[in-house]
């Protein structure tokens, strides 16, 4: 995101070409995941940080307002928000005209205009069964009419039918699409709203690259891939072909930080920065001294390690403060938690002594401690599987998920046979074979601490847990295919509505949301009602119903909604973090006369 002193931007747009030296020196941002990526084609990526990727690469029709809270969305490709039944099953929107994709030579060289079948096209990827999209049975449940027939032919077939056109997508005209819905969506733009997953791709492009799209990443955002080492660096720059774009998003009246950003943005032409470089740096201290010596602009989360030295009693640390660094602290719209894989013969089941199990692993976990020691207080205890920031979490809600009590889950392992039968001093399960659990772990540093929490707990209640030690890809990819007995990790909302939270308890997203495999008819009919239903009160009974049974029968141990603590250091300008975008690289300054001298 490159920001241009407005002569220059009009010497420029005259075609006039200048000296790099005239341009001024180039506005780089670095930062670092703490997690690697797993590749850049939207429809295939399952993780935060490749979304972060995609997210700043692609576009499709919707994104949310930079500054507006509560999250607005706004159009992006669309020319306008779009046209709707009163039913809210036809959706109509018009695209901008004059948007093109970044050159590649899939174009033969030719400029490459987007238009209403481009749209159609990458919807319809997601339901080709080659693609094996993540994202698939989150598009399943708006039910646009005829995808699913066209994925069960294809299934046969082996063949997708992406020619002719269906019902419910499809190009009214150049750049007109039209969505029908089989039912009643009241939230669907909000659904079509991520860039990271659903960005517009060109179908020259998915076939020149064919299963190496992932690494060939083309599309219409403010940036494009220049260089990726895999789990090493990832390099974008500034894409030519973006259009004219101005900042125009709206602060909420009194927010004093957003209207800052606003002022200083206001009417500046999109991106501003020339380049952003990611590295891959899993372990927190590292990480945060690449911050501290300079080495990255930009540090998104602060690890929990750091807190006491960086932000003591939650204020910027005064040698932080002398050097100029910026700091913004939050509440993330997610949850972390463990799952237990509902198929595993051990943890797995729905009969009383396994759920007697989940639920006394549940109460063994003193939740506030891992909040006080290896969060150091960035963090709350989660009650339930909503994230906060969203439409129906409630800050007053309490359930057992967030209940410590030792004492009760001794109790219930014992009434239910869970007791120490040889003698080891390690409890067994009731048919006497050894009670022995298997924790998923990264091994870095901060997960070393939260482990130590969690064993320490297990052994209390005399449960055996051992950890085994991965890469965070891997065992994404092994617990989708339900390998893993426990994993830990995190969900981020990517959108406003809570509905969409319940997903990980729905039996049709098993090894995609929900890793755990659960299934529960009951929960089932709920999360198909509460889809349809407009937002407010019978419909937030609705999903705090589904809670409930997620509650009962713990095929999740939710954990804590982590506080995040981003900084910033001084000649970076205009950020912001948004409760559920990730598209945030165009709104970056640099202001070079800060930079340090080299």
């Amino acid at each position: 995101m490159k920001a241009i002193h407005w002569v220059w931007a009009a010497v420029l747009a005259a075609g006039v070409s200048l000296p790099a030296a005239a341009q001024g020196p180039e506005k780089v941002l670095r930062y670092a995941f703490p997690i690697a990526e797993t590749g850049f084609d939207p429809a295939q990526v399952h993780d935060l940080y490749s979304r972060v990727i995609t997210a700043n690469i692609f576009e499709t029709l919707y994104d949310y307002d930079y500054l507006a809270r509560p999250a607005k969305v706004k159009p992006v490709l669309a020319e306008a928000l779009p046209q709707v039944s009163a039913d809210f099953r036809t959706w109509t929107i018009r695209l901008k005209r004059g948007v093109y994709f970044a050159d590649d030579p899939a174009f033969g060289g030719k400029k490459r205009e987007v238009t209403a079948q481009d749209v159609v096209y990458s919807f319809k990827r997601i339901y080709d069964p080659k693609t094996r999209s993540p994202h698939i049975s989150a598009l399943e449940e708006e039910k646009i009419i005829g995808l699913d027939e066209l994925r069960e032919k294809a299934e046969k077939t082996g063949k997708f039918d992406y020619v002719n056109d269906i019902e419910g997508m499809k190009a009214l005209d150049r750049y007109t699409v039209q969505f029908k819905l089989a039912v009643t969506r009241p939230r669907f733009v909000q659904t079509i709203a991520d860039p990271g997953i659903l960005g517009v791709v060109a179908r020259e492009v998915i076939d020149k690259y064919g299963d190496e799209i992932m690494a060939h990443p083309v599309g219409t955002g403010p940036f494009k891939l220049a260089e990726w080492k895999r789990s090493s660096r990832i390099t974008l720059v500034k894409n030519p072909n973006f259009r004219d774009e101005f900042f125009d998003d709206q602060p909420r009246a009194g927010d004093k930080s957003a209207e800052a950003v606003a002022a200083r943005l206001k009417g500046k032409k999109l991106p501003m920065l020339d380049k952003v470089v990611v590295s891959i740096i899993n372990e927190p201290q590292p990480r945060w001294l690449s911050f501290l010596n300079a080495e990255q602009d930009f540090m998104e989360r602060l690890p929990a390690t750091f807190v006491n030295q960086a932000i003591p009693n939650n204020k910027l640390a005064p040698n932080l403060q002398k050097k100029g660094i910026q700091m913004e602290r939050v509440q993330l719209s997610d949850i972390t938690m463990w799952y237990f894989n509902m198929e595993d013969p051990v943890v797995g089941g729905y009969t009383p002594e396994k759920v007697a199990l989940r639920r006394a692993l549940g109460l063994a976990y003193n939740t506030e401690m891992e909040v006080r020691l290896p969060r150091r207080g960035q963090a709350i205890i989660a009650q339930d599987i909503l994230g906060p920031n969203t439409t129906s979490w409630d800050p007053n809600f309490r359930s057992e998920m967030g209940k410590y009590d030792r004492a009760r889950a001794i109790a219930l392992l014992d009434m239910f046979g869970y007791t120490d039968k040889n003698g080891d001093g390690w409890r067994d399960m009731p048919d006497g074979k050894p009670l022995v659990l298997e924790m998923n772990t990264q091994g870095t540093a901060d997960q070393r601490e939260l482990d130590e929490i969690l064993k320490k707990h297990m052994d209390a209640v005399g449960v055996k847990m051992e950890f085994k030690i991965g890469i965070w890809p891997e065992q994404l990819k092994a617990a989708r295919a339900g390998k893993l007995q426990m994993w830990q990790l995190g969900f981020s909302a990517a959108e406003p509505d809570s509905g969409v939270g319940l997903q990980i308890g729905a039996s049709a997203q098993a090894g995609q949301q929900n890793l755990a495999r659960f299934s529960n008819k009951q929960y089932d009919e709920i999360f198909a009602k509460q889809g349809v239903m407009p937002d407010g009160p019978e419909r937030d009974a609705q999903i705090r119903d589904a809670v409930r049974i997620i509650v009962a029968y713990m095929p999740y141990k939710i954990r804590v909604s982590r506080i995040g603590t981003d900084l910033w250091q001084p000649w970076v300008m205009g950020y912001k973090r948004h409760p559920f975008s990730n598209s945030f690289w165009r709104y970056i300054d640099i202001d070079t006369t800060k930079l340090p001298a080299h």
